[in-house]
């Protein structure tokens, strides 16, 4: 029998430290926590015995002592993988608790909760990575402040820019994922709701040590009571696992997924953008950054692929697709749909493991990443000076106006191409007929190192944000 899924086609995750936390084991084990947390809940509200907490603790504790594949196969009859969960969990504690196992929840009490905690693992060494490939690049923008190159559009040589600001750019959209991330780590909730989101079932329970003296939950009229155990049991079912308390269930209410979802396609994209350029600079012609530690090829002894940026790249190019079946989740019918939520488990496994497996990449990738300071300076003059034509046109128009300076840099620059010269000489003969250009510093209006802007300071104030 081989193994399920060992990660053999997901090099992205293998190792990372979201592959753990978003396991099988993990999930299974998160779903553990939850039934434990919710005996101890209701043991510290007086609706279970003291011992029954302490017993289903114990139970819970070790995920292994549970067949994960025996449970995924009884799953296929009742639809979710709580059902037999909860029936393995009950015959782990001796017979006296087991009225205490999963009392009064429902499986997508459960399933939710855990999928809340498998977020809230997996983001916190997310977050981690974030922070040291936000500090990586930091470096590399103070170390590169002024190092001049050409800035693109639309593939093509624009103006000059610095790589300093290139690589602030990449901080700020890190810290943009990283602010995301963190407040939806923060935010994420505990779920409970009983069957239907009332949470009537726990009003229906006599407290420990109380007689019970008929209906619970109503006065004398039988109407029902404003307060019930129910809330205050919420909140503690929160407290227990470290989750936000929900203001409702939100069984059909999908807004934690959706923000996750959102937060989650974000960061990846955020993260592409970065291994995008890393891709692009990197290209044998362009030569301007290279992996510390770039991959083999099978049959090219002498290649060194950017694989790190390859697989965030691969990574940012599936999370939307991802996010979107989530935030189509959010159309859910009833108190609790009928697969809606069940479409959300596996796509948001993926976009964790993808987020994690990326975010652990871009760590190692922007602490090793190498940069070509003279590849940079010999790539600004490819294009025999032209990509300073904006300032030169700027400058003229002064002097002669935009059209009469248009027309000369046009003539110019068809010149320098086809004599394969020098902009800068073309322009040398150009003064000689325009005499209001007379006077005018040509080898320092058309170095491209001197025309950076305000690339220096828009660097600083991005590296003042924390």
């Amino acid at each position: 029998m081989y193994e399920s899924d060992a990660g053999l086609l997901a090099p992205g995750r293998a190792g990372s430290p979201a592959e753990a936390a978003t396991g099988d084991g993990a999930f299974l084990q998160a779903m553990l926590d939850a039934e434990a947390a919710l005996t101890r809940a209701q043991a510290g509200c007086g609706l279970a015995p003291a011992e029954a907490g302490r017993a289903v603790t114990a139970a819970a504790g070790d995920a292994s002592r549970f067949e994960v594949r025996s449970l995924a196969l009884r799953a296929r009859t009742d639809g979710n993988p709580v059902i037999p969960l909860v029936v393995d969990l009950a015959a782990a504690v001796e017979p006296g608790v087991r009225p205490y196992v999963h009392r009064g929840a429902t499986s997508q009490d459960i399933l939710d909760t855990a999928a809340m905690l498998v977020a809230a693992r997996t983001l916190a060494p997310v977050l981690d990575d974030l922070v040291r490939a936000a500090d990586a690049v930091a470096r590399l923008a103070v170390a590169h402040r002024n190092t001049p190159m050409a800035g693109r559009t639309l593939t093509q040589h624009a103006v000059p820019t610095t790589f300093g600001l290139k690589a602030a750019g990449w901080r700020a959209l890190i810290l943009d994922a990283r602010d995301r991330l963190s407040a939806v780590r923060e935010s994420l909730p505990a779920q409970l709701g009983g069957a239907a989101g009332t949470l009537a079932v726990f009003d229906a329970f006599t407290p420990v040590g109380v007689a019970d003296a008929g209906v619970s939950g109503t006065d004398a009229s039988g109407a029902a009571e404003d307060d019930g155990r129910g809330l205050p049991l919420l909140q503690a079912f929160a407290n227990e696992l470290g989750l936000a308390e929900p203001l409702l269930p939100w069984h059909s209410l999908r807004t934690p997924i959706a923000d996750l979802a959102g937060a989650l396609a974000f960061t990846a994209g955020a993260l592409g953008k970065l291994a995008a350029d890393v891709l692009t600079l990197s290209r044998t012609e362009i030569g301007e950054v290279t992996e510390g530690q770039g991959g083999g090829s099978s049959t090219m002894p002498q290649k060194a692929n950017p694989v790190r940026a390859t697989l965030i790249v691969a990574a940012a190019r599936r999370a939307p697709a991802l996010a979107a079946t989530l935030y189509g989740s959010l159309v859910a019918e009833d108190e609790r749909p009928a697969g809606a939520w069940h479409a959300e488990w596996e796509p948001l496994r993926e976009l964790l493991r993808l987020v994690g497996g990326a975010a652990y990449a871009a760590a190692e990738l922007t602490d090793g990443l190498r940069v070509v300071p003279y590849a940079m300076r010999e790539n600004l003059q490819l294009t025999d000076g032209l990509i300073v034509a904006e300032r030169l046109a700027a400058v003229f128009a002064e002097r002669i106006g935009r059209k009469r300076a248009k027309e000369v840099l046009l003539n110019a620059a068809a010149r320098a191409r086809a004599e394969t010269t020098d902009l800068a000489d073309v322009l040398a003969d150009v003064l000689d007929e325009e005499p209001e250009l007379a006077g005018l510093d040509l080898s320092e209006l058309a170095d491209p190192a001197r025309y950076t802007g305000c690339a220096g300071p828009l660097t600083d104030r991005a590296l003042d944000r924390g």
